[in-house]
């Protein structure tokens, strides 16, 4: 299944790596460039039972989604790297910072951003994260010691650094925090089910998967009274302060998405879509007058949906059916 946004970068095969795997505890295994795959790991398991703490190092191109101690050394100069964190939809990362060995005036960064960026794409979206986007950026070269341990606002986050001379680094340890209301999240599996809740609050939250899905909502709660409708120019939920949208897309921006359907009504039941897309977000729009809820599951299509379906457009691949 050709996809612009699967190949456009080295990381993509890390990330599609770890998101197939069925436990939260990943590992790279020693691999050339050309082998970014990820590894179950049964030590770490039994490391992690035992109450140790993971400490490994860092690629120029890493994903992470377990605690630990991680270190970057380079080797060589290093201009382009990041590394990208993931936890469980419930949790959100704080990044420390244990040990930074970089010069600033000569041209090295550390940055952490709050939430995941590619090819200029951003999870959350500018229209979905609490912050402006200036704000997302703690660069340690501005901040330095004042701020050496930043906390993310959802599942995700990532670092961006740049490091010129041979044997300089730093080391960063992770750790996960309970998030008791989850807003903006990225599965890291192809299937799942979640309740996504806002409690009287002015937001907007996205759940992102990153595959092509059926998509099952069951409960829908919305503070006003039933419906699916399919989007078109002139219908959907205009006017309407609470909603859920679905959105497809091959993209990793949930506001540069194709929008699918709307739902506009509680109900208590099952609405069904199947979306061929590369990524499949539902997206709950929230006045903040009422307690807002939604309960769905959802599984990967399997390989012959997906040849049945025609690849010549991202509306063809992606229309939606019930």
């Amino acid at each position: 299944m050709p996809s612009a946004f699967r190949f456009q970068c080295h990381f993509v095969l890390i990330f599609l790596a770890a998101l197939k795997g069925e436990t939260r505890y990943l590992e790279v295994r020693d691999a050339g460039e050309d082998e970014p795959f990820l590894l179950l790991s049964e030590d770490l398991k039994r490391e992690l039972s035992a109450g140790q703490i993971y400490r490994r190092s860092l690629r120029c191109i890493d994903m992470l989604s377990i605690e630990g101690q991680f270190t970057f050394t380079a080797e060589q100069p290093q201009l382009h790297c990041a590394t990208f964190f993931i936890g469980d939809p419930e949790e959100l990362i704080t990044i420390d910072y244990d040990f930074v060995n970089i010069d600033c005036q000569g041209g090295d960064f550390l940055k952490v951003f709050d939430g995941w960026i590619l090819k200029g794409e951003k999870f959350p979206s500018s229209l979905d994260h609490p912050l402006p986007t200036s704000q997302r950026y703690v660069d340690f070269c501005e901040s330095g010691n004042i701020q050496r341990s930043i906390r993310s606002s959802q599942n995700v986050a990532m670092i961006f650094f740049r490091i010129h001379q041979p044997g300089n680094g730093f080391t960063v340890t992770v750790k996960k925090n309970a998030n008791l209301f989850p807003c903006n999240v990225i599965s890291q599996t192809p299937s799942g089910r979640f309740t996504m809740v806002i409690p009287h609050q002015h937001r907007n939250c996205s759940f992102s998967i990153i595959y092509p899905v059926v998509i099952k909502i069951s409960d829908l709660i919305l503070g006003h009274l039933n419906g699916l409708f399919l989007k078109k120019p002139s219908a959907g939920c205009a006017g309407v302060g609470d909603f859920v949208e679905l959105l497809g897309g091959t993209g990793l921006d949930p506001s540069k998405m194709f929008p699918l359907a709307d739902l506009c009504h509680s109900f208590h039941g099952s609405a069904q879509m199947k979306i061929g897309c590369d990524n499949t977000v539902l997206r709950m729009v929230s006045s903040g007058k009422h307690v807002n809820r939604v309960t769905f599951e959802y599984y990967q299509l399997d390989l012959q949906e997906l040849e049945n379906r025609k690849e010549n457009s991202i509306e063809e691949f992606c229309f939606p059916s019930i």
